[in-house]
């Protein structure tokens, strides 16, 4: 485990340089390790189920013009109200963007019907996605590690299972309504009580666990178009 961490480390010192955007780090990825890189960083992440299944690297080049779509698809989303925003690495090495919305702003507690202040918001971010057509779009919901009444620790952390995939649904219907392609949502997933970013003992740590979590990140047919267009 010591030497993996060191190799992850040393890829990770190449590529994330001060100053550097993903235009800079797509085609240091590309040209560095494609899928099994992705996998590493991706495996620490959290994310290795986000990204198209492409084996085999993209190549610098590639790498680059996917990188370029994605500081375009950031920098809209940035403006997204009530979203945080920030770069990431997919299954393939590739960059992704990663968009957070707080499921207090979304929901009302033990809820998943959206409130007005998140369709505003999602409202906002469909028209992102549709600017964005070539990305892919992942949907995980999470929850806190909070107990419900009246059930044990672990038919709670079922029902927590069941409410994370329920307003992970009710973000992918609502921008469905707003006319984003289901082709373009290619999972939505409940993910509970797994994944805490922040402290479940504290009321500040669960109520950024409770969450919903967006994915945009290069689709199959962005990455042919990119190999495409570097050879």
């Amino acid at each position: 485990m010591k030497g993996l961490k060191a190799i992850v480390l040393s890829l990770c010192a190449v590529l994330v340089m001060a100053g550097c955007n993903n235009l800079q780090k797509g085609a240091a990825i590309g040209a560095g390790g494609g899928a099994v890189l992705g996998g590493i960083i991706g495996a620490i992440a959290g994310n290795t189920a986000i990204g198209a299944a492409i084996g085999g690297a993209v190549g610098a080049g590639a790498g680059a013009i996917i990188g370029k779509k994605m500081d375009k698809a950031k920098a809209e989303a940035e403006a997204v109200k009530n979203a945080q925003v920030e770069s990431v690495t997919d299954a393939n090495g590739l960059q992704a963007v990663k968009v957070t919305f707080d499921s207090g702003i979304l929901f009302a507690t033990g809820k998943s019907q959206l409130s007005a202040t998140a369709k505003n918001s999602l409202a906002q971010f469909a028209t992102v996605l549709k600017n964005n057509a070539d990305c892919d779009i992942a949907i995980q919901g999470y929850t806190d590690n909070a107990g419900w009444k009246g059930s044990n620790a672990e038919q709670s952390a079922q029902k927590n299972q069941a409410l994370s995939l329920d307003r992970a649904t009710a973000v992918s219907s609502y921008l469905q309504q707003l006319s984003v392609p289901a082709t373009q949502i290619k999972s939505v997933e409940g993910l509970g009580e797994a994944n805490p970013v922040a402290d479940n003992s504290t009321a500040a740590g669960k109520a950024q666990n409770r969450r919903v979590e967006v994915y945009m990140y290069a689709s199959q047919q962005m990455i042919q178009d990119a190999k495409a267009q570097a050879q």
